[in-house]
């Protein structure tokens, strides 16, 4: 029988699987887990000892710590932690009316939860200052330092001096650019080659400490994280994935790989620093740490956080956990992620990284009115958009599978250090290109006014009468040409040189990337859409009264860059919110929208999966996407184990093995668990017991409890015969506790899309087939997830974990 085992087939999980501290003898912090069992146990308790069983470990303070746990790359059982939640909280209702003391604990266990998600809310809103402080000061130091306190940026240098304007190019006085270091003089080459050459340099030198730090201290600290966060929100375990140096190691990376220039952003793997921020602080909650489907309350609201302070976007933040993230998200998340995200976002406003009382760099200040004839190149946008999403997908999982089964992936610093190098050199010589990302959105975002002398507002004999007002349409001159082009090579670079970047193994997010392709195609779409309102003007297609300003550019680089990326992502209701909550431009819904569902049919017309749906399928992580319709014949019969040409299912029969029985079955099996049967004859289920919980707790008897020997029987079942321990026999092992005594079940001709779907909403880790009441066969998630795969003509191996 092929059960849903632990297959490490990948070199890179392999690897990282021997490189964290983790004894199989030992329980680590990670792996506690609280095992309040079925009720009617408690109510049995009292029987089992007057029946003088003194050995049988019938309390639930006698079972060995680890039971109920997990393994590394397994899935959770969520049904069982659920009802294991309810039975707790009756357990403190029904202690309630006891004493003060029980009254306390029961308001700490209502409160604690507000309690944790706060706590995650401030530490996320300080991790994501500090690291938008740093990777600011970091960008501004490959162009110059501030000699009079060198821990500030360029921007925060400029502000103390009275006597100066802050020119964004050259800076100020007090700002010391590196040929001015130099003492390059007034030759303009030789400047030129210096910055040129200190760009380069502090860029590979930012991007070998990102990839040395990740290689050695935390390798779960690359990529963006959210595809394997949205696998462990679906119940599965990868430890040390959300641990305290992933944490740490990710925050300072973070900050490196954006100030190396590479075409990447914090805003995604902002996410994964908070849900680690969820996990840490998750453990100084008990019904949160001893219960893995708790937690991952706390982490769907941590995630919400993330994209909180990511893009000052709680309300954003809050759909993005439910609609890309979450698997299982109850009314009471949806109140904690609404208020984890607010925390978030009000410590970060208290920091206040940017200085300019905004949570993001480009924030509208312009509400332009827009005609419905724009509806035409606004829907035009969101096509581009799913195009370029999809011909980003499909090359970057291309590039992503071949890194993963050729040599290349047993050299990530070098590849790093290549796409860096090829990166700062390519560049540099483009403005648009060589500026941070983010910065670049501002400018396309922002509206030309009377104070720039910047090429994408030259026009021919525009006038000001008002900086506040609206300005004069007019026709574009040299500079707006020369922008045009350089954002046209932009856009051909960024969209290459992000295909190889995102995936590299330093921290790297998607959005910020996909936002500025999109802008910078959006910006180029208005200009054009400018010119030609000015060329209709007096002509029955003429849209604008009084030569005012009826086109503003600035508004298609804002629909471009939610368009692609919505043909990434394929978000659509959370990037619309998060859009508007981005710029403030609440009157521009409209547009956005209308973009953004453009942009994912057109994806979705090359393809249904979007950029972290696809990694996960790449990764071979056991994820059953619940927006994903099962629309074949097969049934329960056609997919369960074992299939005719394999050997008999293993069982356990109730009360007619003994330790060394089991122990052999233990050592013979590497199956995650066994049904437990009447007996072989009958094969009538008793219940289903797990194959970790089953080692612990035989082991733990063997070595304190007096008596227990291999010859000694064990049963599963409430009654044990007293004449076993009278007769001077072994004495007997009662196991009843750690069995599941309510497991589901399928008959063998259950069509496998109810199959499907209860895997799906119940978050099922097996399910066991049964005919006419007599044990079959087994169907694991595993099994349904290669089963998937088969009919959908793709390759069932490429399920890899359990």
């Amino acid at each position: 029988m092929e059960t849903d085992t632990l297959l490490q087939t990948d070199d890179k999980r392999t690897n990282n699987h021997k490189n964290r501290k983790f004894t199989s003898g030992k329980i680590t912090d990670d792996e506690e887990m609280i095992d309040l069992t079925d009720a009617r146990d408690n109510l049995e308790n009292v029987n089992d000892r007057s029946r003088g069983s003194t050995n049988l470990m019938d309390s639930l303070d006698d079972l060995p710590p680890g039971i109920g746990t997990y393994e590394d790359f397994h899935t959770i059982d969520w049904l069982r932690d659920i009802s294991r939640d309810r039975l707790r909280r009756r357990i403190l209702q029904k202690k309630r009316s006891n004493s003060c003391l029980d009254k306390l604990k029961r308001a700490h266990d209502a409160w604690s939860g507000w309690l944790c998600v706060v706590c995650v809310g401030i530490s996320a809103g300080i991790f994501a200052g500090l690291i938008d402080i740093g990777a600011s000061w970091m960008t501004d130091l490959k162009e110059g330092i501030c000699f009079e306190a060198f821990w500030l940026n360029k921007e925060q240098c400029c502000w103390g001096a009275n006597y100066t304007t802050f020119d964004s190019e050259k800076g100020c006085l007090q700002w010391h650019q590196w040929p001015e270091l130099f003492g390059a003089g007034g030759d303009k080459g030789t400047q030129y080659t210096i910055r040129y050459v200190m760009y380069v340099m502090w860029a590979m030198l930012f991007a070998t400490l990102a990839a040395m730090f990740v290689r050695v201290f935390a390798p779960y600290a690359c990529g963006s994280g959210i595809p394997e966060i949205k696998t462990i929100l679906s119940g599965f375990i990868i430890r040390g994935y959300l641990g305290k140096w992933t944490l740490i190691i990710k925050s300072v990376c973070m900050m490196l790989a954006v100030s190396a220039g590479l075409s990447l952003g914090k805003e995604g793997p902002l996410v994964h620093v908070a849900c680690c921020c969820g996990n840490i602080f998750s453990y100084l909650f008990p019904k949160y740490s001893k219960n893995e489907a708790k937690k991952r309350e706390v982490l769907s609201a941590a995630s919400a956080a993330g994209v909180s302070v990511a893009f000052g976007a709680p309300i954003g933040g809050v759909l993005f956990s439910l609609e890309e993230v979450s698997y299982y998200f109850p009314l009471k998340t949806l109140w904690r992620s609404f208020f984890c995200a607010l925390t978030a976002a009000f410590i970060l406003r208290s920091i206040n990284p940017f200085g300019n009382d905004h949570l993001v760099m480009f924030y509208v200040d312009y509400n332009n009115p827009w005609h419905i004839v724009e509806l035409i190149p606004f829907i035009l946008i969101g096509a581009f958009g799913g195009i370029f999403g999809a011909i980003f997908i499909k090359f970057n999982i291309m590039w992503c599978r071949f890194r993963k089964n050729s040599k290349l992936g047993q050299y990530p610093i070098t590849e790093v250090l290549i796409v860096t190098l090829i990166t700062a050199v390519v560049a540099f010589p483009n403005p648009y290109t060589r500026m941070n990302t983010s910065e670049l959105i501002k400018l396309l975002f922002s509206q030309c006014g009377p104070e720039d002398d910047m090429n994408l507002c030259d026009y021919y004999n525009r006038t000001y009468t008002d900086a506040s007002s609206n300005v004069q349409i007019a026709s574009i001159q040299d500079g707006v040409k020369t922008a045009l082009w350089q954002l046209s090579l932009a856009v051909l670079f960024k969209l290459v040189i992000t295909i190889f970047t995102f995936g590299i193994k330093v921290p790297a997010g998607l959005f910020i990337p996909s936002m500025a392709v999109g802008a910078m195609l959006g910006r180029i779409i208005g200009i054009a859409m400018e010119q030609i309102v000015l060329q209709l003007q007096n002509t029955p297609l003429d849209i604008c009264t009084a030569r005012q300003q009826c086109i503003t550019p600035g508004l298609y680089a804002m629909v471009g860059a939610a368009a692609a990326l919505g043909g990434v992502t394929r978000m659509t209701v959370s990037l619309v919110v998060i859009m508007f909550e981005l710029t403030g431009g609440l009157q521009y819904i409209v547009p956005l929208m209308a973009a953004t569902m453009t942009s994912k049919w057109v994806g979705d017309a090359f393809g249904k999966e979007g950029i972290y749906d696809a990694h996960i399928h790449l990764n071979g992580y056991p994820f059953l996407d619940s927006k994903s319709e099962f629309q074949h014949s097969t049934i329960a019969h056609d997919v369960m184990r074992p299939r005719r040409s394999e050997p008999p299912l293993s069982v356990i029969t109730q009360d007619s093995m003994t330790v060394d029985d089991i122990e052999t079955l233990l050592k013979e099996t590497d199956h995650n668990g066994f049904p437990i049967v009447v007996s072989m004859e009958s094969q009538y289920l008793v219940g289903f017991v797990l194959r970790r919980d089953l080692s612990l707790a035989i082991g733990n008897a063997i070595n304190n409890v007096e008596g227990i020997v291999s010859a000694s029987p064990v049963y599963f079942s409430s009654n044990v015969p007293v004449t076993t321990s009278v007769r001077g026999g072994p004495s007997p092992l009662k196991l009843r506790k750690i069995i599941d005594l309510a497991p589901v079940t399928v008959t063998d001709q259950t069509p496998m899309e109810t199959v499907v779907e209860m895997f799906r909403k119940l978050g099922l880790r097996q399910t066991l087939v049964t005919h006419n009441g007599r044990l079959l066969g087994i169907i694991t998630k595993k099994d349904v997830l290669r089963h998937v795969a088969q009919l959908e003509n793709q390759d069932p191996d490429s399920i890899l974990f359990n």
